[in-house]
This record gives structure tokens, sequence and C-alpha cells, in this order.
């Protein structure tokens, strides 16, 4: 065993202090070889230490939010679908339903909650569909959060939008 291992060590050392030898051949060409050549007049070369470089860690790839949450942003795609872009939401009772988009799918210990004008709104969920009841008419903004307990993992960007509700004065 110690002898196989004296052997690799040697193996490995020997061609890092192999020399270098300079020569000029029958052409006028110089030459460099690590094996000089019988019966011609080599010169050793000294070279310089090599350069090294510090091995950088590999670019590691978006924490699995199974394995590690609360760790960066384990969803590549959180978004809000469902709301209108271009013109006002028309909910004459106030209720209108938002879908949540994210990618991969929410992680088993995972869940979502709704922000309505930055504050939550309901309980936190694993459903994709939320479902708003009796918001007032006027200007509003949505976000959704991915939740470890109470822990926010992350967070949508906000979208606003306009509510218009019928009023009817009876």
């Amino acid at each position: 065993m110690r002898l196989s291992i004296a052997i690799a060590l040697l193996a490995v050392v020997l061609p890092a202090s192999a020399e270098i030898y300079k020569y000029t051949d029958a052409n006028g060409k110089t030459v460099f070889t690590n094996k000089p050549p019988t019966g011609v007049d080599t010169k050793p070369v000294d070279l310089p230490p090599a350069p090294t470089v510090q091995m950088q860690p590999p670019a590691s790839a978006p924490p699995k939010a199974a394995d590690n949450p609360g760790a960066g942003t384990p969803y590549s795609i959180l978004a809000l679908g469902n709301l209108p872009s271009a013109e006002a939401l028309r909910a004459n009772n106030g209720t209108f339903s938002v879908d949540v988009i994210q990618q991969p799918r929410l992680a088993g210990n995972h869940q979502l909650r709704l922000l309505l004008d930055g504050q939550p709104y309901g309980p936190p969920s694993r459903e994709t569909t939320f479902t708003l009841e009796n918001i007032d008419r006027g200007d509003h903004t949505l976000a959704v959060q991915v939740l470890s307990g109470d822990r926010v993992l992350q967070s949508s960007s906000p979208v606003s939008f306009t509510v218009q509700r019928v009023h009817v004065n009876r």
C-alpha cells in the first residue's frame, strides 16, 4: 500500500520538475524540448514560476425550494394573472378571482398569501386561485407572497388595477 502511494506521488511530482532545453536545429530554428537530442549543444532554460489561478467555486443553481426554504428565490416565476391590464375590472358586487402563476410548482411546506393594497388578504393557502369579495371601487394593488411558516421567502411585483362597481342609490 505504501509503495503504491509513493509511486503515485512520484508520478505527480516528477513531471512538474522536468527541465526544458533549448537548441538550434540544422535549419537555424530554435527548438525547445524536454528531451535533449544526443550530440547537440543544448542549454537548460530557466522558466519563471507558472502562473496559478485560484479555483472559483462553480456557479450554483437556484436552490430547490424543498431543499433549502428561505434561501434565494426558489420560484423563477411568481406573478398574478386573470387581472385586466388596460381597463377597469368590472365587478358590481366587488367579487372577483385572481390566479397565481408560479414555476416550479409550490414546494411541500410553502403557502401563498395574497396582499391587497400591501396588507394580507385572507389566510395563507396552497391554492393558486384566490377569490376576493366585496372589494371597494377604485384603485388597488395586488401581490402574492410565498411563505414558509411565518417567513416570507419571495414576493411578486405588485399589480395595479381599478375596480368599477355600479353605484345604485336606492
